[in-house]
């Protein structure tokens, strides 16, 4: 069942994106080679508590990091650790979650480590634009296949394929909540969007094929084939004529339509 969040809810969930939002402003910021990943996690973790708020990752089903740190062909649930170096010209995919008084925030963003090929560069604006093409369908009276269907469409047209093994969400209360949320498909099909949906919209894009596969430790997510592959994820509610994005750090000028 999709919950419908009151002015109070949502209030609460913006303040847990804000926070997720200065914990990624953070990390860009660290981010260099020689950086550990695990020096990541704790930049995080200290941005995230020194605002009242909690890693919603923490100890989700036994994950041990604050974040997830996805490099290159790991595609996502990375785990922070102190042996993992970032080397120049690496592409690093990191997802926070803050949960603040109960509500959640989440999201995800692919970083450059020093100089980067003009490959990987492409492949992060096209993951980051494909967010936001189905971001253009989250509306009132619109399907929710039609942000997926969308989403696919243009990684198709850029020669990259979507992850299908895994999907968006919804959040809230709950770190992931109804309903599962597809980066393929055909429009025109799933519930209805409503004002006061949240949902966490989130493709992962492979420079390759879309197959993954999960490694020995249960968490890290590789491409199958070794190839690139980069995530980007917001927090959004549905507004009454279009939506608005919670894991920013700025306020009612950023609602979209």
């Amino acid at each position: 069942m999709i919950s419908i969040k009151s002015n109070r809810e949502i209030a609460l969930m913006e303040e847990a994106g804000r926070i997720v939002a200065l914990a990624h402003k953070a990390v860009k910021e660290a981010i260099a080679p020689g950086v550990t990943t695990a020096e990541l996690d704790e930049v995080a973790e200290k941005v995230i508590l020194a605002h009242g708020a909690t890693p919603s990752f923490k100890g989700y089903n036994g994950f041990p990091g604050s974040i997830c740190a996805s490099i290159n062909n790991v595609v996502i649930h990375g785990i922070p650790n102190k042996k993992t170096k970032l080397k120049n010209g690496d592409i690093i995919s990191i997802d926070i979650g803050a949960c603040y008084k109960g509500y959640h925030g989440d999201s995800a963003m692919t970083h450059g480590v020093g100089e980067v090929s003009e490959q990987r560069k492409s492949l992060m604006e096209i993951t980051k634009n494909a967010l936001f093409k189905g971001l253009e369908f989250a509306k009132p009276l619109n399907r929710l296949s039609d942000i997926s269907h969308a989403i696919e469409a243009y990684v198709l047209e850029h020669g990259c394929s979507v992850v299908k093994d895994f999907t968006g969400h919804g959040v809230g209360r709950a770190l992931h909540e109804d309903p599962m949320i597809p980066n393929y498909g055909e429009a025109g099909h799933g519930p209805v969007l409503r004002e006061g949906m949240t949902l966490a919209i989130e493709p992962m894009v492979n420079r390759g094929k879309s197959g993954v596969r999960i490694l020995a430790d249960d968490w890290t997510t590789v491409t199958c084939d070794g190839s690139d592959s980069a995530h980007f994820e917001h927090s959004i509610v549905i507004t009454k004529d279009g939506y608005k994005i919670l894991t920013i750090e700025g306020g009612n000028a950023d609602v979209k339509k």
